[in-house]
Formats: C-alpha cells, sequence, structure tokens
C-alpha cells in the first residue's frame, strides 16, 4: 500500500467515522440529560407530596387535642396516629415503607372522622369544624400530589427500562421509583352503619 493510497483510506475513514461521532454524542447526552431531567422531576414531584404531607403531620397534634377530651374510648387510635406521626419523620422520605406509613396514617384519621361524626358536641365545635375543614383541604393536596408524583415516576421509570435509555439507566445507576399506591383497604369505603343506630 502506497501513501496515496493510505492517505485516501484514512480520509474515507475520517469521513464515514466523523460523522457518526458527532450524530452519537449529542444523542447520548441527549438521553442521559433526559433521565437526569426525569429523576429530578420525580425529586421535585416527591418534595410537594413531602410538604402537603408536613402539612397535615402538623395539623395532627392540634386534632389529637381536640377530640381527645371526647373520645375517652378512643385513646388507642388517638395514640397510634401520634406513633404514625412520629415514625414517619424518621424514615427515608422516599421509601415504600414510608408510603405504607403515610397510608395507615391516613387510614386512622378517616377512623377518626368518622367517629367525630358520633359526637354531636364536638361536631358542631367551630374549632373542630376548622380543623376538619383543613385536614380535609391537606387529603386533596395529598391526594394531587400524590398524583403528580406517581405521574412523574412512570415517565422515569418508563425511561428506566426502555431501550436505549435502559443502557444509560443502568450505567449510571438509575433506580426504578415506588409508587404511591393506596392500602387495600383504603379502597373501601368507610362504615358509617353505626352513625345511623
Amino acid at each position: 500500500m502506497n501513501k496515496t493510497t493510505a492517505f485516501i483510506t484514512l480520509i474515507i475513514l475520517t469521513i464515514i467515522t466523523l460523522p457518526i461521532f458527532f450524530i452519537t454524542i449529542p444523542v447520548f447526552i441527549s438521553i442521559y440529560n433526559g433521565l437526569v431531567r426525569k429523576k429530578n422531576q420525580v425529586e421535585y414531584a416527591f418534595s410537594g407530596v413531602d410538604v402537603e404531607l408536613q402539612k397535615r403531620g402538623e395539623l395532627i397534634p392540634n386534632l389529637v387535642e381536640s377530640v381527645k377530651k371526647y373520645m375517652s374510648f378512643e385513646q388507642n387510635t388517638l395514640k397510634e396516629i401520634v406513633e404514625l406521626r412520629s415514625r414517619i419523620t424518621q424514615i427515608n422520605p422516599g421509601s415504600a415503607e414510608r408510603f405504607s406509613l403515610e397510608n395507615n396514617l391516613t387510614e386512622q384519621l378517616k377512623q377518626v372522622m368518622v367517629t367525630i361524626e358520633n359526637y354531636p358536641d364536638l361536631k358542631s365545635n367551630e374549632n373542630m369544624l376548622h380543623l376538619q375543614r383543613s385536614l380535609n383541604e391537606a387529603e386533596e393536596q395529598i391526594s394531587a400530589a400524590r398524583r403528580a408524583y406517581n405521574a412523574s415516576v412512570k415517565t422515569l421509570n418508563d425511561s428506566i427500562q426502555a431501550f436505549p435509555s435502559n443502557l444509560f439507566a443502568s450505567i449510571y445507576d438509575f433506580t426504578i421509583r415506588p409508587y404511591f399506591i393506596a392500602e387495600q383497604n383504603s379502597k373501601s369505603a368507610p362504615n358509617l352503619k353505626g352513625l345511623f343506630n
């Protein structure tokens, strides 16, 4: 092979490989940056959920104090609510265990709200009415924030599992995130039969 042939071969290889290089690098950067944006969106959405859960958590001591004197036989439920709230603050915010405890707390709060209906004095108390409205509003905002979080998690999880972004996800340690999933018992309506006896 003479120098001219070697030079022509080098030029041809350069012409072939240079465009591939300039096409693949931006594609790789785009895929990686897309995964980072989706991961950040999940964290942002979770922070919205966390803020709403914290608001609800701040209302819980007021709720417990307001109903404690009326609901003497429900002291175990109130104690469990306080303990759940305390345990939640000590758990990794994005963990499935935290999601499970939050769902359990939601169930306990629903039970207290249903029980309040049995106490006419408590039910008509202005502070209790305000507290109930605040808790209902907090639950609605938590529900909306959870939907936004779950939508972000779906987008990230889809990218982590789909080709070719799954290659980058495994290389750069992007992991599947858990959804906020309602506990099975929270999918059923509360039993109000006792209120009408």
